[in-house]
């Protein structure tokens, strides 16, 4: 099957960039025939940053309505793929902006936030980041928020969650959850990467794991390349089957580094000690796909190994396709 033909009738799902979007980048999504982002920029935003947020998108969607488009439900993307249009998500990487008020999140929901990482690196109210020193798990209060964010269809992701929280999450959580953005420790042991109990337990229970392109993340670091990121989809498949991996890019285009976004990005709350040198450090997204036009190449790496179309279409978006359908009503 030519993978042109397979890349171009696929849905295409990327389930997280933290890009500052503009034209630009929307054309470049839609020449590399990606249907759906999850554009997830709030990192340590209160109540008034989620909704300027919103506000922000609502803005920059109707000034590129022709290349663009809200995304609420599944059909939305459906849309999307029909206009040949970029669907936008709007997505989280804390649930800050609910502070202490769980009736929040179905404000939220309702202006169409569709995904919300639990916490974003450190500890909040509700469960601890990969980089607090003690991860003392899921609280009684981020029980509850679990509760609601499943009750209003707002998709959970564990991405940047520690070990036991995401554990606690996933075991505890009625709905499936996600992690979106994130390698295999198995391949790579670092930090921010996950180990296999967690991967496994996220797909025992219906979730989907995204490959992430986050070169610290990767075997080859700076240098790697398309291979390199289907090495690892390959390592997470072999863990858990082909129904629970797909894509989160990780993309973070119009981000000087360093610059102020991603400085401020890597302290603790935004204002506290500096977590990670990743926010001045040199990082390359692998050769190949370091752009959203250079999508195919992802799908044209994938058919070199032999894969079939039905797994392609998977990764490409299907497995997101379904999550989303169970999770968000």
């Amino acid at each position: 099957m030519n993978e042109t033909y397979i890349h171009s009738s696929s849905i295409v799902i990327d389930a997280l960039q933290c890009s500052d979007f503009n034209r630009d980048i929307l054309l470049e999504a839609q020449a590399g025939g990606v249907t759906a982002i999850s554009a997830s920029s709030v990192l340590w935003e209160n109540f008034r940053g989620g909704i300027e947020y919103v506000i922000m998108w609502k803005q920059k969607l109707a000034e590129n309505a022709d290349i663009a488009m809200p995304v609420k439900t599944l059909d939305d993307i459906r849309r999307a793929k029909a206009a040949g249009k970029v669907g936008i998500i709007f997505g989280w990487q804390n649930t800050s902006p609910v502070e202490d008020r769980l009736d929040y999140f179905g404000i939220f929901k309702d202006l169409g936030v569709n995904i919300m990482q639990l916490t974003y690196n450190t500890q909040n109210l509700f469960g601890a980041g990969y980089l607090e020193e003690k991860d003392s798990g899921l609280t009684g209060f981020g029980r509850e928020a679990v509760d609601e964010m499943g009750r209003c269809g707002i998709l959970i992701d564990l991405s940047h969650v520690g070990i036991q929280t995401s554990l606690d999450t996933i075991a505890y959580s009625e709905k499936p959850v996600a992690i979106t953005h994130c390698l295999p420790r198995g391949l790579k042991d670092v930090p921010r990467n996950k180990p296999d109990e967690v991967f496994k337990a996220c797909a025992e229970k219906g979730g989907v794991i995204g490959t992430s392109l986050f070169a610290p993340g990767l075997a080859k670091g700076n240098d790697a390349t398309v291979a390199d990121v289907i090495d690892a989809m390959e390592y997470t498949m072999d863990l858990v089957g082909e129904d629970h991996v797909a894509i989160g890019t990780d993309f973070n285009h119009n981000r000087p580094r360093p610059g102020p976004w991603l400085l401020w990005a890597n302290k603790d709350k935004g204002t506290g000690r500096t977590l990670t040198e990743f926010g001045s450090a040199k990082i390359t997204k692998p050769e190949g796909i370091r752009r959203n036009d250079e999508f195919p190449n992802l799908t044209a790496e994938m058919q070199r190994r032999g894969w079939s179309q039905t797994r392609i279409e998977k990764i490409l978006g299907g497995n997101w396709m379904r999550l989303f359908g169970k999770v968000w009503g």
